[in-house]
This record gives C-alpha cells, structure tokens and sequence, in this order.
C-alpha cells in the first residue's frame, strides 16, 4: 500500500469548475464568450493567493477572493453589474458539478483507507460541494485551517498532523502538477490524475512523470491503489 489515507484537491480534480462558471456567466446577461470570462477570473486568483502566502496582503477566503477579482474583471473591461449578479456569481462556485468518476470513485477507494478533501476552498464552500454533488468524505480539510494557499508546505503538513500521520503515510491525489510537487516538498506521495477537460476540449496536455502513481481516473487509482 502506497498510503494509509488519501487526500484530494477538488477544484478540477474532482469538480468540474469551469461548466458552472461559464453558464453562470452566460446567465448574467454580460456580453462576451462566457467560457473566456471564466477561464479569466479563475486566472485572477492565483496571483491574490500567492500574495497572502508571501504575506504582502492578509489572508481571505475564497469568496471574499472571487468577489475582489470579479469586480477587477468588470472593471478591467468596463462592464457593470449589480452587486446581486456579482454574488451570483461568487455563489456559483458553491454549485459545481463532480466529474463522472468522482462520486462511485470516491467510495470505492474510501472501502480501503480514509479519504478527505484538501482544498483551498474555505470550509463552508467545501461542505456546499460536498453537499451538492453527494461526495462523501471522512473529513474536509482546507487551506483556511492553515491560513495560507497550496502549495505552501504548511497545508500539506496540517493535513497530515490532523490525521495523526508522518507526511509520507498520506498521499495527495490531484489534477495539478504545481499541487503534487507541493504536496511532495511537504513529503507526501503523490497520485496524478488526468483532467483532460478542464479547461475544456482542446486543454493543454498535463503530466507528472514525478508522481507516485498516474491515472486517467479514480476508478483506475482505486485498482491501482488495491
């Protein structure tokens, strides 16, 4: 057995973002290809998240994330909408759809060792997920536990301590070779699982030859992993 207890990244790993986020778009009424806006406010975040974890801003949930960079994506290209349209679209993200294998792959590794999220959603956007698309884990583990965003080591290594595991016992399973290699600094194995659609049809491909075990879906990791 590669690890006693498995942890997920869930934003494109095991939900599909960018569907729910373009229809919310689409529904807005704003003018624009509504996949090309979606792909443009999930871009906004990173550089917010990489702020916090050098500590040059102070720390915010991902709401509080979305609705910033979402006014600096209407200002950027002079559109408005009013502010019940703009929580409408933060609330989207508590709404996205897992992808087909997620819920029956989920259980079926969870028969073996336990299974928690690890996220950096905060924990209320990560239970409306769960909640939403009927996944079931032992616990929910987010990055706001540890105040700063993957892949800083401390989230990774909070997991761990809170599962009463060595770094190496737990493995980290993604779609996001920046992830892994975070969750590998930290000591943790990896597993890297192909999200091919994520960005929708012609997504650049991804890989990560430095992953303990690579996979093109939980099915897989779970024969894998048996």
């Amino acid at each position: 057995m590669l690890a006693r207890a498995l942890v997920f990244d869930v934003f494109g790993t095991l939900v599909d973002w960018r569907t729910a986020i373009s229809s919310a778009f689409e529904a807005s009424g704003l003018p624009g290809d509504p996949e090309e806006l979606a792909d443009d406010w999930r871009a906004r975040l990173w550089p917010a998240t990489a702020a916090i974890n050098k500590g040059t801003r102070s720390w915010s949930n991902f709401d509080e994330l979305h609705l910033e960079t979402l006014d600096e994506l209407l200002a950027d290209r002079g559109m408005e909408l009013d502010v019940v349209k703009r929580r409408g679209l933060v609330a989207a993200w508590h709404r996205l759809e897992p992808w087909p294998d997620a819920r029956d792959g989920l259980e079926a590794l969870r028969r073996e060792r336990p299974v928690a999220a690890l996220s950096n959603g905060h924990v209320a956007l990560l239970v409306d997920l769960a909640r939403h698309g009927d996944l079931r884990f032992d616990c929910l583990f987010s990055a706001e536990l540890a105040r700063a965003y993957k892949p800083a080591r401390v989230v990774y290594e909070t997991a761990a301590c809170l599962l009463g595991l060595e770094p190496e016992e737990l493995m980290l399973v993604a779609a996001h070779p920046l992830d892994l290699a975070g969750a590998r600094r930290a000591g943790l194995r990896t597993a890297f699982v192909d999200r091919p659609l994520e960005y929708g049809r012609g997504s650049p491909a991804r890989d990560d030859p430095d992953a303990d075990v690579s996979v093109a879906d939980l099915h897989e990791l779970s024969r894998r992993l048996g």
